[in-house]
């Protein structure tokens, strides 16, 4: 089994009468609500999480793209990747992803990832989602009806520019180069591997059965919800002929580790709920523009992550309602394993990424949670898919291969009567003493 603490990094501080006051966090949410120094902290505390996540052994550190919205403050998942790029030594960098459809021209993502997979020595997981409505359509522009033929041409150009061995032409329907001859090439090759975030779209079952991907399930309604969309894409699978190998399945899960299940009550459910009634408070007019999802997905029955139904699906919903039916896997070490080991087979799943800090978690409360999972729930599920092998894992570069950043000791000086941090032996600055 393998773990991905998954960032989605929220703004902690939206008032309390968000949800009666503005009609959405995504899009058109006021300005004024955002304030950059306390986005500063913000910034340095969730690169802080994810840093620790690695040291305490979690196999992937994920961050995704979105726009315009006070739910993650990730519109460059690839800035956070690079930042945890230098900072972080041994787990996969999950960039769930770029929207390669909103990349005019999308070759833009092919460098950028290469640029991550080759500093990071080999540890990027390139993500390929089709977004949003709320951002793809509304906050970038893009046309509902054809944003998914864009997206075909867009993962076409990435992966010809990643495997072509000579400088070749691209002749798209919406993006022609004359010459494409990409430098640098990811180190992973033939290319880092690819993981397909979806929120339930059917089409996204076969693009990833046909391409030899992973399909990434990242919902908000928890695992019990989730199994309908997991035993369709693994029906899917069957029909293709294709193993079913759990590591070809990742799901998002909420989870909160405490000492008892009642301390887990005390702990999280101040923070689950600005999560789920602030931060997912979109307004239905963006939530699923028309033409965005597929006549095909519409007729399966798929609920959309966002907007009116999905708030109805919630209402009035309490802690015990969240945990009963799995939206939040929470409690004592003990209760969480159970529970996540039961969630986990349920799915077929052997990628499992988590959801650890959620709407306004406070930064210690996210540590604790992380150390209880890292220590006291995480190798209880180690054994769990022992017979598979699994194929979506970057293949990095032997350890002892890994160029280390120069160790750097800063030293105060005073330019001007402030202080500086400067390194030792740098040019002398003129007027510092």
């Amino acid at each position: 089994m393998k773990f991905t603490w998954f960032h989605l990094m929220p703004y902690r501080f939206l008032p309390a009468d968000f949800k009666e006051k503005y009609r959405s966090v995504w899009v058109d949410i006021p300005r004024d609500l955002y304030d950059p120094k306390l986005g500063h902290r913000l910034y340095n505390d969730y690169l802080d999480q994810l840093e620790y996540a690695d040291a305490m052994g979690f196999d992937g550190l994920g961050v995704n793209e979105h726009h315009q919205n006070a739910y993650g403050l990730m519109p460059s998942p690839n800035i956070m990747a690079a930042a945890l790029s230098r900072r972080t030594r041994n787990a996969s960098l999950v960039v769930l992803g770029n929207s390669i459809a909103l990349y005019n021209p999308p070759i833009r993502v092919a460098e950028e990832f290469a640029m991550l997979d080759v500093i990071s020595g080999g540890r990027l997981v390139a993500g390929f989602p089709v977004g949003t409505s709320m951002d793809t359509n509304f906050c970038y522009g893009e046309v509902p009806a054809t944003i998914r033929e864009k997206y075909y041409e867009a993962h076409e150009l990435i992966i010809k520019a990643w495997t072509a061995k000579e400088v070749f032409s691209f002749n798209g329907k919406y993006t022609k180069l004359r010459y494409v001859n990409l430098w640098p090439r990811p180190l992973q090759q033939p290319h880092p591997p690819v993981w397909i975030p979806g929120g339930g779209s059917v089409e996204t079952y076969d693009f990833c059965a046909d391409h030899g991907y992973q399909y990434s399930f990242l919902s908000y309604f928890g695992y019990i919800a989730g199994k309908k969309v997991a035993d369709g894409y693994w029906e899917v699978m069957a029909k293709k002929n294709k193993e079913l190998n759990p590591y070809s399945l990742g799901f998002a899960q909420v989870v909160a580790v405490s000492e008892t299940d009642e301390q887990a009550e005390k702990d999280y459910a101040a923070h689950m709920d600005y999560f789920y009634n602030r931060c997912l408070h979109v307004y239905n007019g963006f939530a699923d523009a028309p033409g965005y999802r597929t006549v095909k997905t519409i007729k399966a029955g798929m609920l959309g992550q966002v907007g009116e139904l999905a708030t109805l699906r919630r209402e009035g919903l309490k802690w015990k309602d969240f945990v009963e039916q799995g939206y939040v896997i929470a409690g004592s070490p003990k209760t969480v394993r159970e529970r996540l080991r039961e969630a986990m087979k349920s799915l077929n799943c052997g990628h499992l990424m988590l959801l650890m800090q959620l709407g306004s978690m406070p930064p210690e409360l996210v540590r604790k949670s992380t150390s209880l999972f890292a220590t006291e729930v995480m190798p209880h599920m180690r054994d769990l898919w022992s017979g598979f092998e699994d194929k979506w894992s970057p293949k990095r570069m032997a350890q002892d291969e890994i160029a280390m950043p120069a160790a750097v000791h800063f030293q105060k000086t005073e330019v001007n009567g402030k202080a500086r941090a400067a390194a030792p032996g740098a040019t002398e600055v003129r007027g510092a003493k």
